[in-house]
């Protein structure tokens, strides 16, 4: 008698889309940057512990918006949910896909370029190629964004989560966020500074971005990362 064919093995990989944070890096022109040091140097830790058992424990000072982060609704809104009150499941393992649209062919996002896409319940990571200038000078100016329209398509589209390779997901050069405050107010969480998206297949995997559980705050960064299944 023939043998049974074994099992398949599934594999999965993970795709890291998070930027690295260090000391003094700048994420935000006019922001102060993280500083990190020692709290308690190894050498410090050799007079409280015995010999040949050392530890060392840093100190980190920084604002919640540095590096790759996720934005909850108390970002926005005073009566927002904040990291601690929003469910685990909505930050884990979303059903996802990426929508391309390099700089070099506009700016702007509107819904018209997006409605050629299907999207239905996902996590849409947009894909624009900025994340190449990432801690450069032409990072901050001048970089994709969102438009308000673009914005409510989505949030019509009841999506779970919107992310993108750019300095904002809204324009910066007024002073309004209508897209932070469409999606935000919709409970739609953002997250902005994503890279390496140039990685991921356009649908097919699932997403995630934990932020620790902060009581009282709106944004903080995370380890973003996509789950591929091969």
């Amino acid at each position: 008698m023939k043998a049974p064919n074994p099992p398949t093995t599934k594999t999965e990989t993970l795709i890291d889309l998070s930027h690295l944070i260090e000391h003094g890096l700048v994420t935000y022109k006019g922001f102060p940057p993280p500083i990190i040091c020692d709290f308690l140097s190894r050498e410090d830790s050799r007079k409280l512990y015995a010999e040949g058992t050392e530890f060392q424990i840093s100190k980190i000072e920084m604002i919640a918006n540095t590096g790759t982060y996720i934005d909850c609704p108390s970002h926005r809104f005073a009566h927002g949910k904040d990291l601690s009150q929003v469910e685990l499941e909505r930050f884990a393992d979303l059903d996802a896909m990426v929508i391309s649209l390099p700089y070099s062919d506009g700016l702007e996002i509107t819904a018209e370029r997006i409605k050629k896409f299907k999207i239905d319940k996902q996590a849409v990571l947009f894909h624009t190629g900025w994340a190449n200038h990432w801690n450069t000078e032409k990072y901050y100016d001048n970089h994709p964004y969102l438009t308000e329209s673009a914005a409510v398509y989505l949030r019509d589209s009841n999506v779970k989560l919107v992310g993108i390779d750019s300095h904002n997901i809204d324009s910066t050069k007024g002073k309004t966020r209508p897209v932070h405050t469409t999606l935000l107010g919709a409970e739609i969480l953002i997250v902005e500074h994503l890279c390496n998206l140039e990685s991921l297949p356009s649908d097919g995997f699932t997403f995630s971005a934990i932020p620790p559980k902060f009581k009282g705050v709106g944004t903080f960064p995370v380890r973003a990362f996509a789950r591929l299944k091969n």
